[in-house]
């Protein structure tokens, strides 16, 4: 079985509406980052698969999630930097309809970015006649989501390796972007949670060590930015 076939942790409702985009240092006055991703983002608690926190999926703290270690070292280097964080399962699972979804993150795109973070692939399940069709909805995704800004763009492709991160690989190229390959990291049992959790969906999803080399991989390419 391939480990992106592990993840059965559902896509539907992972936040609720009212949370789905939310931010950090709201009132600082530098860069600003927006951070679009899945459960490994940001997922709500949900007992029922032994999910209890409010942060990215499996991370064993907050601080140790991708997008807060993130944080940190942006804000290491620029205190007064602004997050945007953009939970777009939902456009995932529609992705193939994508543009009837766009408005659902318009607080996103009037967040006018700097430094937009494409963290997100996995629940699109794209087949490989599909992967042409992905590319062009993911690239009106990306579009949208700058709105009238300049923002440099980061794509990344899945956690786990998948037919659409070639699409991913195509799209950054075409449009500008820097492109971060993470798909070896889900590969490694070392870097899921594997074991810590009963649920074998959410035990799939990065641990501490997987979350840490995410953020390596994405801050190298954010701090050229700052």
């Amino acid at each position: 079985m391939a480990q992106i076939d592990k993840n059965t942790v559902k896509a539907d409702n992972q936040l609720k509406k009212n949370l789905r985009i939310t931010f950090d240092n709201e009132t600082g006055k530098g860069k600003r980052i927006l951070f679009v991703g899945n459960s490994i983002t940001r997922h709500a608690p949900k007992p029922d698969i032994g999910w209890d926190n409010d942060w990215g999926m499996a991370a064993s703290s907050i601080d140790k999630d991708y997008v807060h270690l993130t944080e940190k070292a942006v804000l290491d280097i620029d205190k007064d930097a602004v997050f945007c964080i953009c939970q777009s399962a939902g456009w995932e699972v529609n992705c193939r309809e994508g543009e009837l979804f766009h408005e659902d993150y318009v607080s996103a795109r009037d967040f006018k970015p700097d430094i937009i973070v494409m963290r997100l692939v996995e629940n699109c399940r794209i087949k490989e006649e599909e992967v042409d069709l992905f590319e062009e909805k993911y690239k009106n995704f990306v579009d949208y989501l700058k709105g009238d800004s300049d923002a440099k763009v980061i794509v990344t492709s899945s956690f786990w390796i998948c037919p659409g991160d070639k699409a991913l690989e195509k799209a950054a190229s075409d449009i500008g972007a820097d492109f971060v390959y993470l798909g070896d990291l889900g590969e490694q049992a070392e870097m899921r949670a594997d074991g810590l959790f009963e649920h074998s969906g959410v035990a799939a999803h990065p641990g501490d060590l997987g979350m840490y080399n995410i953020y390596e991989r994405i801050f190298e390419k954010i701090k050229k930015y700052l």
